[in-house]
């Protein structure tokens, strides 16, 4: 449990290959902006998400720097194009504390959208509609008075976004902001969002994912190690199930994302309504 201080550096890479990115595509046709938002754009901004979960953990400067980790979230924020860094911590953390809790936990869909994606056809149109989903969600189960931090987010998003079109014009923004919305929805990496948590089957709540796409992810694919211990680093979490793999090893587990986004689809008995839920008694504090 200590913090990762490569994290920093491949963070900082990241925004600079974006940087790259947006000055390389603001000369080209819309298809060619569009298809390198899908190919490489997408991947980027996906596994910079995934960078933004593991410094909400505090994994790049440690808990005894709490807030050197919430501007370096909105640092690493910067290339996605919209504000995410800080509502993300506030959010994920009640993830974490209660785990599936009713009304608390924003990461289990709203019972609209159990009961309207329910056919293949609408499940596949729910893949591809996440991020609006993931964005309008917390509003809806669990709003939270807005924080200073996330104004500051806000304000420096904005700012950033400003400069590019200045710069580089709309279509550098357009690559920005549809590289995000591609990669967080039908995406191969997207696959993790269902296979962390849905129950395909009966009394397995939570699903670890060891395919090559955690080198993308921070090895957000070790799930279950994450949630056993949330203060270590994805760099070793592969080290947790190695030291402990008696208890790891025989659980239900994925070797393929996009077999998961299949079968979601394809499986009539699997649904936006296959989440544990949880309701807590008594009053829960919230920040």
């Amino acid at each position: 449990m200590k913090p990762d201080r490569h994290l920093i550096w491949v963070v900082v890479l990241m925004v600079l290959a974006q940087l790259i990115a947006f000055y390389l595509v603001k000369d080209l046709d819309w298809k060619w902006v569009i298809f390198w938002a899908y190919v490489f754009g997408s991947c980027i901004s996906h596994s910079m998400t995934l960078a933004i979960h593991e410094i909400s953990h505090n994994s790049a400067f440690g808990n005894c720097k709490a807030m050197w980790n919430r501007w370096f979230g909105i640092f690493a924020n910067l290339p996605l194009g919209l504000p995410y860094s800080i509502s993300f911590k506030r959010y994920h953390m009640d993830h974490h504390r209660y785990l599936g809790g009713d009304g608390i936990d924003v990461d289990i869909p709203t019972d609209f959208e159990g009961w309207l994606f329910c056919t293949r056809f609408r499940k596949f149109i729910w893949i591809v509609l996440q991020p609006l989903f993931y964005a309008i969600r917390p509003l809806c189960i669990n709003p939270k008075p807005i924080s200073r931090l996330e104004i500051i987010n806000l304000l420096a998003q904005l700012s950033f976004d400003v400069v590019i079109y200045y710069f580089w014009g709309i279509k550098s923004v357009c690559y920005m902001l549809a590289g995000s919305v591609l990669g967080l929805g039908l995406h191969p990496i997207s696959g993790h969002f269902i296979a962390e948590h849905y129950m395909f089957l009966k009394g397995h709540e939570t699903y670890s994912y060891y395919g090559p796409l955690n080198l993308l992810t921070f090895n957000v694919g070790y799930h279950n190690e994450h949630h056993d211990f949330p203060n270590i680093p994805g760099k070793s979490l592969p080290l947790v199930k190695k030291i402990a793999a008696e208890y790891y090893d025989n659980l239900p587990q994925y070797n393929s994302w996009i077999k998961v986004l299949y079968d979601f689809v394809m499986d009539d008995t699997i649904s936006p309504y296959s989440r544990m839920k949880r309701h807590l008694k008594g009053d829960v504090k919230q920040e």
